[in-house]
């Protein structure tokens, strides 16, 4: 495709007003330093067009001073005072014409508008970017960097490009955290921070959300430059300099908000906070996670800390989000509801987020129109989340874990766009640097959703890695999503994607190499080619280990079991594609040293596995190796031989339903077809009407007894169908024989163990929406619960039998990991 004309700005005079001041002034100087960072040019500025020259003040410029390439920068209020703005258009009669259209242009601006657009003619370039108000020229000059072509010492911009944009929602912006359960920020400089919100603030960010210095986390961690309350004020400034919106997400940590002697004390500090930031648009307050208050007392305390908010900050509300994780979802949210429909005054809007058990439009009908909604959105996790990975491989769950860089632009921009039209904008729920990319599409699609993600990707590799990099990085960015999608052992993108990346990195100069956008994308292809190899490989050792166990007749029960050990330790002692697992290794040092990215507990600080450290999980084991380890062990205790060759044969049937039985492993692939898809990811990406596949990794952090107890945890534990709050499950089966009778056997899966809040729960199953089965079996936190009923023959009379599971009380989740229908034997008619 040929190269679109272009214009030379590397001699180009920024022109702005002299009474630019604010959020505008400080547009011009991101123009011109971020220009510089990418160039080693640092364009002159003026506020006069007679100065371009050097002329004196009473001199009238040369006609070649009218050669000089210009960006005209400001406001159209500002820029219409400015003098001598007529002399930059005198030499080209198509220059006028198009100066003459900028107002037409501008009238068309809603708030945060702007107009960019590159003129040349006679030799003349100049390029407009005029602001709608401040925030508008900020994002002019965000476009402008994102679409010019920046080298060193070049500057060059398409001669022909023309734009009039404005954002469609309101409500644009991340939070970024300030503690220790991030897998960044905390390590993070004051410049470090304002950088990253400059750069969101090209992509049209509007706000920022932070925090305060007592939340669900230590205060202090180890890598902190800054004290959290003096970081605070800092960012505070920050984020107002540039004209944005400054939000602080506050829970409410105390226990009893019905003690006047607590009440007293959490009003002191809120009021140490809010009298000490320089700005302050709103707080938002959680229902939970962490907190727990029933609506009642929430909205009597939120009223009471309005009042203090608006003492130092008279322009400033609170919003309120919905999250129940204490109560029952659905009594809890009915009271929210009826508080909000008294309409208070001091509440400035709602917002919808993680916890909120309730779909965004019906969410939306039940509040009223006065009040916004802001979407509080998990653009952070992989699973165990909002919107989890579909399907996710087990093997990269296991793995990557919650917080690994994830990348997911075509995932992100569906989740966004089904539910946009019902919201006013969105704040992310972000724990880190991990979600970088899905930041971008985000504020993209909230400025514009009709934005194919592809150009976001491009701007975002031309601005941050390098303008020759726009397409190549854009594209990798994309393969990295596609490379999650689907069986990860029969995905053969992976290899793929590793060739596109490892060939930028063999051409890429010490500063795309150094880069650490670039690096993050690197490290994630190499990982994802790495846990791919391994999973190849110890797929086939389980099956060898297997082997070894069905000739255990032959060779004797405990040399086989001994085999077995030394099988499957292969995996250690002979491990695979090490040089992947090194280059891994090599870039989380790199990105560690870059921008403090936490990707290990002891090297790098992560507060846990599970908050960005997925280079402590990359040699997780990928095949049952914990299970039959465990079960070889017990099978081991055993003093007889026929006992000890009668377990091993248990061992290897385990799955085994018997002849005319079904056996389906639910969170497998294989399985899918059995499994109600409820409304579907589609319309449903955040599960709440549909089941989901859910890894549940803190099983195979069992205490060793406990795993005794239970034989080991397999793998099909691990991986099963959740679904949330009220929602059933419904298995289908056929074929079934009208003269057999059968039995249902069930593996049900606790939740995640909490030591302060009960997840157990309880649970029904009922056969074609007539015979109940069982009712009220408790599952466990953090347990996996076998439960075997009979089968009652005419439930099954015409050859078909549905089961629906339905949580009944307890923790709002329900997981089912495994299901046996066994054939007893057949009854003649």
């Amino acid at each position: 495709m040929a190269m679109k004309p272009t214009i030379d700005l590397t001699t180009a005079v920024v022109v702005s007003a002299e009474s630019a001041s604010g959020a505008e002034a400080k547009a011009v100087q991101v123009l011109i330093e971020e220009i510089a960072k990418r160039t080693d040019v640092t364009l002159r500025h003026t506020y006069d067009k007679r100065d371009t020259q050097n002329a004196g003040a009473d001199e009238c410029p040369s006609p070649s001073a009218h050669l000089t390439p210009h960006i005209i920068v400001g406001t159209w209020a500002s820029l219409a005072g400015l003098a001598n703005l007529g002399n930059l258009t005198s030499f080209a009669s198509e220059t006028i014409t198009a100066t003459e259209a900028l107002p037409a242009l501008v009238g068309s601006l809603q708030p945060e508008g702007y107009v960019l657009q590159a003129v040349s003619t006679a030799g003349l370039a100049t390029v407009f970017i005029i602001g709608a108000d401040a925030r508008g020229v900020l994002y002019g000059v965000g476009k402008f960097l994102r679409k010019a072509l920046l080298k060193q010492q070049s500057i060059r911009f398409d001669e022909a490009y023309k734009e009039a944009s404005s954002p469609r929602y309101p409500i644009r912006g991340h939070q970024l955290g300030y503690r220790p359960k991030t897998n960044a920020y905390d390590a993070w400089t004051v410049e470090q921070y304002e950088q990253y919100i400059r750069e969101l603030a090209l992509f049209g960010a509007n706000s920022i959300e932070i925090m305060p210095p007592r939340t669900d986390d230590d205060a202090i961690g180890p890598l902190m430059k800054v004290d959290p309350s003096e970081m605070m004020i800092q960012l505070s400034a920050i984020i107002d300099s540039y004209g944005m919106h400054v939000w602080i997400w506050y829970p409410n940590m105390a226990d009893d908000y019905a003690d006047p002697q607590v009440r007293q004390l959490e009003l002191a500090e809120r009021e140490e906070i809010f009298s000490k930031l320089s700005r302050i648009d709103a707080v938002m307050i959680p229902g939970s996670d962490p907190g727990g208050m029933h609506p009642d007392p929430l909205f009597e305390w939120s009223e009471e800390m309005s009042q203090l908010l608006r003492r130092y900050h008279p322009a400033a509300s609170i919003w309120l989000s919905p999250q129940v994780m204490k109560y029952e979802p659905r009594p809890w949210l009915e009271a929210f509801y009826k508080q909000v429909e008294r309409e208070p005054e001091w509440l400035g809007g709602v917002v919808f987020g993680p916890h909120v058990d309730e779909s965004l439009p019906d969410y939306r009908a039940r509040i009223p129109q006065k009040y916004q909604i802001r979407r509080y959105e998990d653009i952070t996790h992989n699973f165990h989340c909002q919107y989890p990975v579909v399907d996710w491989d087990l093997s990269l769950a296991l793995t990557a874990g919650r917080e690994s860089y994830n990348p997911r632009p075509l995932a992100q921009k569906h989740i966004h766009n089904v539910f946009a039209p019902y919201a006013d904008g969105n704040i992310s729920y972000s724990e880190g640097i991990n979600d970088d990319v899905n930041k971008f599409i985000w504020s993209d699609q909230d400025w514009n959703s009709d934005t194919p993600v592809i150009e976001t990707l491009r701007d975002f590799a031309r601005l941050f890695i390098g303008c020759d990099y726009a397409e190549t990085v854009a594209q990798g960015l994309m393969a990295l999503e596609a490379n999650w999608v689907g069986p990860l052992i029969v995905n053969d993108h992976v290899e793929v994607t590793l060739q596109q990346w490892t060939q930028l990195e063999e051409d890429a100069p010490p500063q795309v190499l150094n880069n650490y956008r670039f690096q993050m994308g690197l490290l994630r292809a190499y990982y994802d080619a790495y846990v791919k190899r391994r999973l190849i490989y110890e797929t086939e050792l389980e099956y060898k280990a297997k082997d070894a166990l069905r000739g255990a007749r032959s060779s004797g029960s405990l040399a086989a079991l001994e085999r077995v050990g030394q099988l499957l330790q292969l995996s250690v002692t002979e491990p695979v594609a090490q040089d992947y697992k090194q280059r891994c290794s090599d870039l989380a040092d790199d990105l560690f040293a870059n921008i403090g990215s936490q990707l290990t507990v002891e090297r790098h600080f992560a507060i846990s596995v599970g908050r960005g450290a997925f280079m402590d999980t990359i040699d997780v084991p990928l095949n049952n190796a914990n299970w039959l380890y465990t079960q070889c062990r017990l099978i081991k205790e055993l003093a007889d031989e026929e006992a000890r060759l009668a377990q091993i044969r248990q061992l290897l049937n385990r799955t085994n339903p018997g002849p005319g039985g079904y056996y389906d492993n639910l969170g497998s692939s294989s399985s899918a077809n059995r499994v109600d898809p409820g409304r579907g990811w589609e319309v449903d990406p955040g599960y709440l009407y549909s089941p989901r596949t859910a890894p549940s990794i803190y099983l195979l952090e069992m205490k060793k007894e406990k795993q005794d107890a239970l034989g080991g945890i397999p793998l099909a534990w691990v991986n099963h169908i959740n679904t949330l709050t009220d929602t059933p499950i419904h298995v289908t089966y056929d074929h079934l024989d009208p003269h057999s009778s059968y039995t249902v056997k069930v593996v049900y899966v606790g939740d995640t163990v909490d030591a302060e809040l009960s997840r157990d729960y309880w649970a029904s199953m009922m056969a074609n929406d007539r015979y109940l089965l069982q009712d009220e079996v408790r599952i466990k936190q953090g347990m996996a619960t076998t439960h075997e009923s009979p089968i009652p023959q005419e439930a099954h009379a015409d050859g078909k039998l549905k089961l629906t599971f339905q949580r009944t009380r307890g923790f709002k989740r329900l997981n089912i990991a495994e299901i046996w229908i066994l054939r007893q034997h057949s009854i003649q008619a």
